[in-house]
């Protein structure tokens, strides 16, 4: 976080209200993100590009982001998950303009989300004007001031929000900040050790009104059934997914749950 407000600071600067609601006017082809992760049966899913963590390292080679897009939007991926932190995850901004470039014509577009460290409202306009329908907001590295900043941004923008927990009292402050998509990561950012039961434990303290998310570690179907059976609405997957030379068998798997 320390170096995202590094990166960001040569372009920081005030945002004015009207440069977000002009993107909330423009006509989307497809659902809203927080739409996409209503099923009426199964899981949701969230597609993630995805081409290294600091926790696993290289996860596979990408030219161009679309051609992974591409997989995901044929595989009937839900929704999709684009990293465009450059110097801990290898992605851009590049990328999630051109994922949405690929999908924007599309009736049933699938929703996008701009994975990356929110810490200032300039990155919630970029997201907008790449095509984002929403934003990621991450409780545990933010104050409450500015969690209700980003909030507010994108609800100008007209775009949906993932807020990220780990804890009970993470998730105390999502709800306060008016949370809807409350997102369960199951691997500890401290200590990178990833545990199913952050889903099976949270998720179930959620309000009925949130879409609950649970993201990192699902690697089989039965990994999957766990966080469904603690009420997952959605599971966020990245590095499983990236490494399928064909994710649709899974993803149908996930949707069959």
């Amino acid at each position: 976080m320390a170096w995202k407000r590094q990166e960001i600071a040569a372009r920081t600067r005030p945002v004015k209200d009207h440069e977000l609601e002009r993107h909330a006017s423009i006509k989307r082809h497809g659902l809203s993100f927080a739409e996409a992760l209503k099923r009426d049966e199964g899981l949701a899913v969230i597609a993630e590009i995805k081409r290294r963590s600091p926790a696993a390292g290289a996860i596979a080679e990408l030219t161009v982001a679309s051609e992974q897009a591409r997989k995901y939007y044929n595989s009937g991926a839900d929704a999709m998950s684009i990293l465009t932190d450059e110097k801990y995850f290898g992605g851009t901004i590049k990328d999630l303009w051109e994922v949405n470039d690929l999908l924007a014509n599309r009736t049933n577009a699938t929703p996008t989300l701009r994975k990356d460290f929110f810490v200032h409202p300039i990155q919630v306009l970029e997201a907008a004007e790449a095509g984002a329908r929403a934003i990621l907001i991450i409780v545990r590295a933010l104050t409450d001031d500015e969690m209700a900043q980003l909030r507010d941004a994108a609800a100008l923008a007209g775009m949906d929000a993932l807020f990220e927990i780990h804890a009970e009292d993470e998730l105390e402050r999502a709800v306060e900040a008016g949370a809807q998509i409350i997102g369960v990561n199951n691997r500890d950012l401290a200590r990178f050790v990833t545990d199913l039961s952050y889903s099976e434990r949270l998720i179930p303290l959620m309000p009925s009104h949130c879409i609950a998310v649970s993201e990192s570690g699902i690697k089989t179907l039965d990994d999957a059934a766990r966080v469904y059976q603690a009420g997952a609405d959605a599971v966020l997957i990245g590095e499983t997914l990236m490494k399928m030379a064909n994710p649709e068998s899974f993803i149908r798997g996930l949707h069959d749950l």
